[in-house]
């Protein structure tokens, strides 16, 4: 067994293997590599185990994130739920770990963080497992008349209250990137969170020209909320949604997921991925109202330095006060120091 770290030229056979692999997800695709070395520069090792005969036995997306605040570390992969190894067998998977551990010395990294579904087969050395989140999943019907059906009478209300109040929806590309763009950015501040460039958004179009859509509702002209949507085999994924708070009241963001659930219906789409959530939490039951059943999450932190951190928590209440003081900024400066500052978040 070989472990190669891919150049280009072995990406075809690469996303071949990802796409036949029965555990991939979105996130395993070559794709990922490009769109976040254009937008923010880091640095990516996509590692392969190779048979003696040449077929892929293996594949391990590792991203690099170096700065002073955020520490040092190989992700696979940030800024979304799931990454982690692809393997047919232990024995890919055990090569593929001690090489992902030999790169973190090589580059002095703090850590390793595996973002699994199913948890690895391999007991590693100072790992620990967070197992607390969630995918939230809904398995859809045949069309959407039919999903529509399986809502509770109070659903179904405030979706149609949104259609009352004029608002509608708008299913684009790139050219809907700029009113995307203008509600997530002050989403993002008022929830206290440095927003994405972005570049990152206009990479993720142009990298999958026919699995990636924004959605934008409006009302008359102007946008209320926004969401895009990535499709992968069977699931169409949502990895960001916003809608603007002064707006609430007219619940542009009941409408955002009825057009997403209602287009990975028209589309062919099994299952409709909501995204992570903390089993509880406010969008936890915001998921699970519309059905939506959850995926337990497991991912693995390897330590290469001190000891391991038991809690996620140990390292949260320093930002706090960060948070605080972000929601008041202007959203002019947040477009500006956001990406500066967000690129160095994994999560």
């Amino acid at each position: 067994m070989n472990i190669r770290i891919l150049d280009s030229s072995g990406f075809a056979a690469y996303d071949k293997y990802v796409y036949a692999h029965t555990r991939a997800t979105l996130y395993h695709l070559s794709g990922w590599r490009n769109i976040i070395t254009k937008t923010y520069g880091h640095k990516s090792y996509y590692l392969t185990a190779v048979r003696d005969d040449g077929a892929i036995a293996g594949v391990l997306p590792l991203v690099h994130l170096k700065s002073i605040l955020f520490g040092n570390s190989l992700i696979s992969i940030p800024f979304f739920d799931t990454g982690g190894i692809l393997s047919d067998d232990e024995t890919a998977e055990k090569a593929l770990l001690s090489e992902a551990i030999n790169l973190g010395q090589k580059l002095n990294t703090d850590r390793i963080e595996l973002r699994h579904i199913e948890p690895l087969i391999t007991a590693v050395p100072n790992t620990v497992t967070h197992s607390h989140k969630v995918l939230m999943q809904l398995d859809l019907p045949g069309n959407a008349d039919l999903l529509m059906k399986t809502f509770k009478a109070k659903l179904r209300s405030q979706v149609r209250k949104p259609l009352k109040e004029g608002l509608y929806s708008k299913i684009g590309g790139s050219e809907l990137a700029e009113n995307f763009y203008k509600v997530f950015l002050i989403n993002m501040r008022d929830l206290g969170s440095p927003v994405h460039s972005k570049k990152l958004i206009t990479s993720v179009l142009d990298e999958f020209p026919d699995h990636a859509r924004i959605l934008i509702i409006y009302k008359e002209k102007e946008p209320l909320a926004c969401a895009l949507i990535i499709g992968f085999r069977d699931i169409l994924e949502n990895p960001w949604a916003s809608s603007l708070r002064e707006y609430s009241h007219l619940s542009p963001n009941m409408l955002l997921y009825w057009a997403m659930l209602e287009y990975a219906c028209n589309k062919g789409y099994a299952r409709f991925d909501f995204g992570r959530s903390s089993p509880g939490q406010g969008t936890y039951k915001f998921k699970e109202q519309w059905g939506a059943n959850p995926i337990p999450l497991n991912w693995h932190t390897i330590y290469l330095k001190g000891k391991p951190e038991q809690t996620e928590t140990s390292g949260a209440s320093k930002f706090d006060t960060a948070v605080r003081y972000w929601k008041k900024l202007p959203v002019s400066a947040t477009k500006i120091i956001g990406p500066i500052i967000r690129k160095h978040i994994g999560l």
